[in-house]
């Protein structure tokens, strides 16, 4: 396995797909650069990117340093009308899009922020993978909304639907929070959105977990969405860096599973230097007033 940042040869994303590799994409910029102070909560404008663009750049940094390949623009309703780009409710425009960027003759990526129970107008998860693989996506899935169980839910749904014959790679960008009380409109039906979700927050080993079932599914690119914390990105890379080849650079100063524990002054603490007691771990909130669960206002 080549150390932390070792060189690699430049390929595209559809070569790199195509030869069964992963691809780990990026991360949480709106809630993240919200949480340092460079965005605004409410309208969600991205204006951080002229006003600060050290402090994108920095995020960008960050999430390559942990692992990932792909680096997206932070381009969340950054349209004149204020449209939140590239976010999907609804197949019919998510086809729309596919069939406008096809047109450009570069590879498309298409994922929806939906949930089991299809997109807004009842459409399946099945049925929007093939709509959108027949505009002519190359690699379906789904991103935001929804956390890391309930979107591989999604995804085993949209593979089903392309098993009828129609070929596209897979690709998973949940939330870095669990949400397994959401409704149909996801996370942001809940009481917690948007500024009281830390409790929530997916710990690293859960990404790990959520990266290694995403891979049995065959899934290829796997990244996050809101809430997904570089740590969570490197959470991926180091679970996946067996297939990948390589560790990223931020595991120099990480052990994995634990593994650095080992050298605590406390016994109790040197004993969790394995990978068998954090991936049974069931972490406490420390909220004991508090419900596991919450009911949607939607």
């Amino acid at each position: 396995m080549a150390p932390a940042g070792g060189p690699r040869a430049k390929k595209g994303i559809l070569e790199r797909l195509e030869n069964g590799e992963v691809v780990v994409g990026d991360g949480s910029f709106l809630l993240t650069l919200e949480k340092r102070g460079y965005v605004k909560a409410g309208l969600w404008t991205p204006e951080v990117v002229v006003e600060y663009p050290n402090a994108v750049r920095q995020l960008h940094m960050e999430f390559l340093r942990a692992g990932s390949n792909v680096m997206q623009t932070f381009t969340f309703s950054a349209s004149e009308d204020n449209k939140e780009s590239k976010y999907f409710e609804h197949a019919e425009e998510a086809v729309w899009a596919v069939e406008v960027l096809k047109a450009l003759g570069k590879p498309v990526a298409a994922t929806m922020c939906i949930g089991p129970d299809g997109d807004m107008h009842g459409v399946s998860p099945g049925e929007c993978a093939v709509k959108l693989v027949k505009a002519g996506a190359a690699i379906v899935g789904v991103n935001c909304r929804f956390g890391p169980s309930t979107s591989l839910k999604t995804m085993k749904l949209m593979k089903a639907g392309l098993a009828a014959g129609l070929e596209a790679h897979l690709m998973v960008q949940s939330l870095g929070f669990h949400t397994p009380d959401c409704g149909k409109g996801g996370f942001v039906d809940l009481p917690e959105y948007p500024s009281g979700l830390e409790p929530r927050a997916a710990t690293r080993w859960d990404i790990q977990k959520y990266a290694r079932e995403a891979y049995k599914l065959g899934v290829r690119y796997i990244g996050g969405c809101c809430g997904f914390e570089p740590y969570h990105i490197r959470a991926i890379a180091e679970e996946l860096a067996p297939e990948r080849g390589f560790w990223p650079p931020a595991s120099d100063k990480h052990g994995s599973w634990g593994s650095s524990f080992n050298m605590h002054t406390k016994p109790w603490i040197r004993a969790r230097a394995r990978r068998e007691y954090w991936e049974n771990l069931l972490p406490a909130s420390g909220r004991p007033f508090c419900p596991s669960l919450s009911q949607p206002d939607v």
